[in-house]
């Protein structure tokens, strides 16, 4: 038996790798990740020894006998009908007609114990009713539902695919990985795509329909990855915009001849951003001066990835999008990293789908290509994206088939919008047309409503906003007129250093800010810098729609005075005491319904009202406080200045004495500079 990958032993084993790494924890063996080799020797033992684990579990569930609900199929009887309150051990045992002690016991033999009053959470008052061959079903309280109504439309649909996670933790179904491909021009991208989807040529349907509908899905070892074949950061980023995360994993495409050039730190930023894992491919292996080696060193010291075989976290796999070398380990990586991600959905009930694009169609007029996120989408279903409104007369699929409904991760084209709907919406279907009208003019009013309160931020105010979370960060994207200079700007934004504050350059680049380095901003919440470039006028555009501040400089002291002042202004003022005067306690008077008050002789400076008090006793301090009352013989007064004398009633302390030594100071704040 040769050695083996941790995930190629998980195959062997028929486990999932995220649980055979566990066992291998459990078991003491030092493995770092999926990727790792476990020698022929080991590997030997660990298959004889869950072999051996399989056997015993096989011969125990034989041994043991059948219980009577095991010998004949449970048949569910009744329905009952229970509230939240009702979920409790005794009360749910009344319901169904079960002895309590019998309830208690029956359930310690499956290894739960329970108490007569003890509460219980609906998945097992659902096991202890299905037990005994009932159907639970959990009515919810009147005032829930009362508020459930009270929520409007688009409210209630926001609530549900909101909760849906959590809600149906125990129905979620793994999902295809979307995946979608990234890279600088020319280093193969769409060679790559069209490889893996073998040049097929595009089926046509009966009326002349021939798809390209953005994304196609494949099937490998048995288990569908879908493609989203329109690469290309700026759509990638700009449907994260509106939070319509449609990508689970990014394949990286960098040129063996070529290396990492600027599109590909870009596109790898705006990967980083999203925060999705990425898989590079290096491309072109099969040229004659590709340098695998080369380029990985430049993965290293760019972008800071460090492949697997040389002990870092990213996967890196050698292909030829010409040749097809390599492309099948690519797909089988493809799948690992989706299973280590457990990538799930919601597969019952209303979809949710993300756009990847819209056009006009001939003879169809507006279409919409999108990706089924959650639920089924069928024909005949009413739709909402942002604005508009739709009912679903045609799916076609990414081979130009009619189909009837679309499952998660599965590219379709829905045909039967009046208007063009924007990729940047996720779209919803509804229960009824009337559903979809007002859920619709819901949507509209909100963005009249934000485009109307909608205003550039400022690089301070972006700060200030961050005044009331724990971690303050800046997002900066950088563009600067060469490499040279960009290399002296982040030089001199990293020497920004504060404890309180976190500058991240999520992007730098050479060259005119674009379109795309807004919409990055724009997805970080960040400031767009440009150190002598210029803002492209459809940027500039984009900057005012967004609300995202683009600051442009001629000269790096200037950028970097205008960073710190803005870093200062957010820093917390240093609270620093002031000694504002001296004195000693002459005489202690205790007065009837006032209490102990210290007769003072002030020696130096003045004793303020708002003073704090630090009182001496043979030169070492006794206590703190601050002042209650300040008088000057028998009037209350604001300040007495030395050589006066004065009376003082401190707010919470009375163990002073003649002779005890006062200083008096007042907290000021003092600004705080990088």
């Amino acid at each position: 038996m040769p050695r083996l990958r941790v995930y190629e032993l998980a195959k062997k084993l028929n486990m999932s790798t995220k649980d055979l790494l566990q066992e291998l924890e459990e078991l003491g063996l030092d493995v770092k990740n999926h990727m790792s080799y476990i020698d022929e020797e080991t590997v030997k033992l660990l298959l004889e020894l869950f072999e051996e684990e399989e056997d015993v579990e096989k011969s125990k569930l034989a041994a043991r006998p059948k219980k009577e609900e095991e010998v004949k199929e449970e048949e569910v009887r009744e329905e009952i009908l229970v509230t939240p309150e009702e979920l409790q051990v005794n009360a749910l045992a009344l319901k169904i007609g079960v002895p309590l002690n019998k309830l208690i016991q029956d359930m310690f033999m499956r290894g739960v114990v329970l108490k007569p009053n003890q509460k219980l959470d609906e998945r097992t008052a659902r096991e202890i009713a299905k037990m005994y061959g009932h159907k639970l079903r959990l009515q919810q309280e009147t005032k829930i539902e009362h508020a459930e109504v009270q929520m409007s439309k688009l409210q209630q649909i926001e609530k549900y695919f909101e909760e849906l996670y959590t809600k149906h933790a125990n129905e979620l179904a793994p999902r295809p990985p979307v995946v979608t491909v990234m890279g600088h021009v020319d280093h193969g991208k769409t060679t790559l795509l069209d490889k893996i989807r073998k040049t097929r040529v595009a089926e046509q349907e009966a009326g002349g329909i021939t798809q390209s509908i953005g994304a196609y899905q494949i099937s490998y070892n048995g288990k569908k990855i879908t493609f989203i074949d329109t690469p290309g950061h700026e759509l990638f980023t700009e449907m994260r915009a509106r939070g319509a995360q449609a990508t689970d994993i990014v394949v990286l495409v960098v040129a063996a001849d070529d290396g990492v050039m600027p599109q590909t730190i870009e596109a790898y930023n705006h990967a980083k951003a999203a925060n999705v894992p990425v898989v590079v491919a290096i491309n072109k292996i099969d040229k004659p001066n590709a340098n695998v080696e080369a380029t990985k060193q430049q993965l290293v010291s760019k972008l800071n990835l460090v492949p697997e075989d040389w002990g870092g976290d990213t996967i890196v796999v050698p292909i030829s999008a010409r040749t097809g070398q390599g492309i099948d380990e690519l797909l089988e990586m493809i799948l690992l990293v989706a299973e280590m991600k457990e990538i799930k959905c919601y597969p019952k009930g209303p979809a949710r789908c993300v756009v990847i694009e819209s056009k006009i169609e001939r003879g169809l007029g507006p279409v919409a290509n999108v990706i089924v996120k959650d639920g089924i989408l069928k024909v005949g279903d009413h739709i909402v994206a942002g604005p508009i409104y739709a009912k679903v007369r045609t799916l076609v699929d990414d081979k130009g088939k009619h189909i009837r409904q679309a499952e998660p991760s599965q590219p379709v084209m829905i045909v039967g919008f009046e208007e063009l709907p924007d990729l940047r919406y996720t779209i919803y279907a509804v229960e009824d047309l009337e559903t979809a009208r007002q859920v619709s003019e819901e949507i509209r009013a909100r963005i009249e409503k934000e485009r109307r309160s909608k205003r550039r931020m400022t690089l301070e105010e972006l700060l200030k906003m961050m005044e009331e979370k724990e971690k303050k960060e800046l997002n900066l994207v950088l563009k600067a007129d060469t490499l040279g200079s960009l290399s002296a700007v982040q030089s001199a934004v990293d020497s920004l250093k504060s404890e309180e504050i976190k500058v991240n350059v999520v992007h730098a680049g050479v060259g005119p800010v674009t379109e795309s380095d807004i919409m990055l901003a724009s997805t970080c919440d960040g400031v767009v810098i440009g150190f002598r470039v210029k803002v492209e006028p459809q940027a500039r555009k984009l900057a005012e729609a967004e609300a995202i501040q683009v600051k442009t400089y001629e000269i790096i002291y200037d950028l970097i005075e205008s960073l710190k002042l803005a870093m200062e202004g957010m820093l917390k003022p240093q609270i620093v005491e002031e000694l504002i005067g001296r004195g000693e306690i002459k005489k202690v008077f205790d007065i009837k319904k006032v209490g102990k008050v210290a007769g003072v002789q002030l020696l130096e400076g003045k004793a303020t009202r708002d003073s704090k008090v630090k009182v001496y006793r043979n030169g070492v301090l006794l206590f703190t406080d601050e002042i209650e009352t300040l008088k000057h013989f028998k009037e209350d007064v604001g300040q007495v200045e030395a050589p006066q004398e004065c009376g003082i009633k401190f707010k919470s302390r009375t163990d002073f004495q003649e002779g005890d030594e006062l200083e008096f100071y007042q907290l000021k704040e003092i600004k705080r500079v990088l």
